[in-house]
């Protein structure tokens, strides 16, 4: 499937999926035909890579909903769409492979309800942010409400909503919605660094981190930490562990170094 498709571009990169958002005229908004498209190439991506990179082209990541195609809706046709929406970004957040994407420009509104939907999130200096649903007289419809809110908390999303505050990519940073800031127009290559990195982890390590965290941060501590127990005994005898773990005690795997 690796080529351009109407509104995404698809690229193998060794054992990392590119996938690029290419509606540039448009801002990259998302429409139903976009999340279509998004689905299959989520699919190809877990068939054909250990790991996976979403960016934008042109000028910005995603501005969100496409407003012109949302107004024509009865809202019975909003409520599926909303739910395209969610399935499909479930199968990025809760899905198999780690997930990074690169941000740039404007990630508002539904484009931050996608970012927040993969699991690392690198913004260049040119990001900004924002969440105009309460301008629009609409509400959050991919996601946000779950996803964005348990990143920066539920005060800075009610702050953002209420006001059409928009933020820029250090403040994202310290609000927990990006892990890295680079300078501007280095968030893709970075975010390929990181997920050839990633994509070199055991893969039910991987799995594991993906599926069960999130998991594991609904539960009550105690039953955590229960199923904590079951998923570290489990990978630990794998296969892939075990002749990691004999590389690391013969030393022909390199020690945990201090960041640089």
């Amino acid at each position: 499937m690796a080529g351009t498709l109407h509104y995404l571009q698809t690229e193998l990169r060794g054992d990392v999926a590119l996938v690029g958002l290419n509606r540039p005229e448009k801002r990259n908004a998302i429409s139903d035909a976009f999340i279509a498209e998004l689905e299959q190439a989520v699919d190809w991506a877990d068939s054909n890579a250990k790991a996976g990179v979403l960016y934008g082209n042109g000028p910005h990541f995603c501005a969100g909903l496409d407003l012109a195609e949302h107004v024509k809706k009865t809202p019975f046709e909003g409520v599926h769409g909303s739910r395209a929406w969610h399935r499909v970004f479930d199968k990025l957040h809760r899905g198999r492979l780690p997930w990074f994407s690169a941000l740039h420009g404007a990630v508002v509104g539904g484009g931050l309800e996608l970012a927040s939907s993969t699991h690392v999130r690198v913004a260049d200096a040119s990001a900004f942010f924002a969440l105009p649903e309460g301008q629009r007289g609409i509400f959050v419809g991919g996601g946000g409400s779950v996803r964005t809110a348990r990143l920066m908390g539920v005060a800075r999303m009610t702050d953002m909503m209420l006001t059409g505050r928009s933020v820029d990519a250090e403040t994202a940073e310290r609000w927990n919605l990006v892990q890295y800031v680079v300078p501007k127009g280095e968030a893709l290559d970075h975010a390929l660094r990181l997920a050839t990195q990633a994509a070199t982890n055991a893969e039910i390590s991987n799995y594991a981190i993906l599926n069960a965290l999130p998991r594991i941060q609904d539960m009550a501590a105690d039953d955590g930490l229960f199923v904590e127990s079951f998923i570290a005994s489990f990978t630990a005898t794998s296969p892939e562990a075990e002749a990691r773990l004999n590389a690391f005690l013969s030393k022909k795997a390199g020690k945990v170094a201090a960041p640089k």
